[in-house]
């Protein structure tokens, strides 16, 4: 992974931006919604950034670039001219302040690339392949598009205002979330399309009991990661403790929820203690094994096995 994946606050933060022309608009327009204090730095402006600067959205200094008008109060440097070589002066500049800088269609120049984004209201899904192929991602942005449901930001924004007032009602982190989870996995929920039809399933699930229970499942991991169901995947998200054959392909544990417990097992003998103590402890546990192994059939009793696909 080159790229860490960050969201950054840029809210009432200095950003410079040097070019005027649709380029430099485009990525204007992101920085605005985020809040960014704007400036641009070009003899020429378009009309569109002509507008903005009319209606105080963004700052615009009225001249060629020289390097006085980088300094380290700005956390972001954009480069968005059709020059290469004063792009590249940017860059330098900008390093030489500390500053990140970006200089746009130039990767080699940038010390940040901005994602592919699909947004639904505070909900943000960003989707890169590290310059590779923005073909492919604009695909990938297309496919999500069609089938995120277009009322996830009133989901997102429910959830938000409740944050707060479920303390009230949940003294734990583990109910609260699990309250969460069953909450959102409704289907009143999810063809929700006003606040009114969420507060009245919120209501009516905070006066029942949240199942405390933990569980085992077991899932066999073949060689295929793709043929994982459905079913099994979100079992793996919703672990608690992950317990992982140290033969089973990294492809499948790193599908796990990112903050269960983890811990790798070489053979069965290894199992029974930490079984044990994790029902003790009502966790939600998923074991993934190799597939068709029947050294594991003790002591899975009554729990549940997912199988893996056939992979014809």
């Amino acid at each position: 992974m080159r790229y860490f994946p960050v969201f950054l606050d840029l809210s009432n933060k200095a950003v410079l931006v040097v070019g005027g022309g649709e380029v430099a608009c485009r990525k204007i327009e992101a920085l605005m919604r985020a809040g960014a204090h704007i400036t641009v730095v070009s003899p020429h402006i378009t009309p569109q950034l002509q507008a903005w600067v009319e209606q105080d959205r963004c700052h615009w200094i009225q001249n060629f670039y020289s390097s006085k008008f980088i300094s380290a109060d700005y956390v972001q440097v954009w480069a968005t001219t059709d020059n290469p070589d004063l792009n590249h002066q940017v860059f330098r500049d900008a390093k030489s302040v500390g500053v990140l800088v970006n200089v746009v269609d130039d990767q080699p120049y940038c010390d940040f690339i901005t994602p592919s984004m699909v947004e639904r209201g505070r909900i943000q899904l960003a989707i890169s392949s590290g310059g590779a192929s923005p073909v492919l991602i604009r695909n990938i942005r297309e496919t999500l598009e069609s089938v995120l449901p277009q009322n996830l930001a009133l989901l997102a924004d429910f959830g938000a205002s409740k944050r707060n007032s479920i303390k009230e009602h949940l003294s734990t982190v583990d109910q609260r979330r699990k309250f969460w989870e069953l909450f959102f996995a409704q289907t009143a929920v999810k063809n929700a399309t006003s606040r009114e039809a969420l507060e009245k399933q919120y209501c009516q699930m905070l006066n029942q009991p949240i199942d405390e229970r933990g569980e085992v499942t077991w899932i066999e991991c073949g060689t295929d990661v793709e043929l994982l169901s459905l079913k099994a995947l979100r079992y793996m998200q919703q672990a608690e403790l992950v317990l992982f054959c140290d033969s089973c392909d990294h492809e499948f544990v790193n599908l796990c929820r990112r903050d269960a417990e983890r811990e790798p097992f070489s053979h069965p003998g290894q199992l029974s203690e930490r079984l044990a103590s994790a029902k003790q402890a009502q966790q939600r546990v998923v074991i993934l094994i190799p597939s068709a192994r029947q050294e594991y059939v003790l002591l899975q009793g009554q729990e549940k096995v997912l199988k893996q696909g056939s992979e014809g």
